[in-house]
């Protein structure tokens, strides 16, 4: 039971700090500033279906892609790892990559904002999606598995409830909340980065020692 409660642990911390949904929080805001609440509601939803519906896919079809074009978990976990980094450090230094669109481009761009860049790929992400893959690769159980789409899921929840009540949150937390919080969290990430990065590591440098 205590291997499965770390297994959930690990599920619900790592996705919620590669996600990120409070960094998401302050770029959605801009995005859908000429929006009303309701249609801004709408996008929230939208944005986190599909948020949610591409993660399980990549969850359950990444290892067909491993054997499609012959890659190992290991060499997956090893990228991760390098890209889980890269995301910690820059929320780290509170920056977050954002998707820049000109002023004059929004009003025709507004109706897909909920599928590109917000779902796609600020909330199911290259880190989310590796995640998801490798995770389920190391759910070796149905039990283990049902934690980790209850995960997905409960993060997806949180995302949509943390955008449906950005603007509230934003006055509550304020920008220097949000950078703490940020930055916080991209300590998190850099810690499952290195995790991720070594279990990758000692089984590639094991079959090296045992060729050679």
């Amino acid at each position: 039971m205590s291997e499965l409660a770390t297994y959930g642990l690990l599920c619900f911390t790592s996705f919620f700090t590669l996600i990120n949904p409070l960094g998401i929080m302050p770029i959605f805001l801009s995005m859908t500033t000429e929006l009303s609440v309701a249609d801004r509601n709408r996008t929230a939803k939208k944005a986190s279906i599909v948020g949610l519906i591409t993660i399980i896919a990549f969850a359950f079809t990444g290892q067909l892609l491993f054997k499609f074009f012959g890659i190992s978990v290991h060499s997956f976990r090893v990228v991760g790892g390098v890209i889980f980094f890269m995301v910690g450090m820059d929320m780290l230094q509170a920056r977050l990559g954002r998707v820049k669109i000109k002023e004059n481009e929004i009003k025709s761009y507004v109706t897909d904002i909920s599928i590109t860049p917000l779902a796609i790929p600020m909330i199911c992400g290259p880190g989310a999606i590796t995640n998801s893959i490798v995770l389920m690769e190391d759910a070796n159980s149905l039990a283990k598995q049902i934690v980790l789409i209850g995960s997905i899921f409960l993060i997806i929840l949180l995302t949509y409830i943390i955008l449906y009540s950005s603007s509230k949150l934003t006055k509550l937390l304020g920008e220097t909340g949000i950078n703490v919080m940020m930055r916080i969290m991209g300590l998190i990430v850099m810690v499952i980065a290195v995790e991720f990065l070594f279990s990758g590591l000692k089984p590639l440098i094991v079959d090296i020692l045992q060729a050679v």
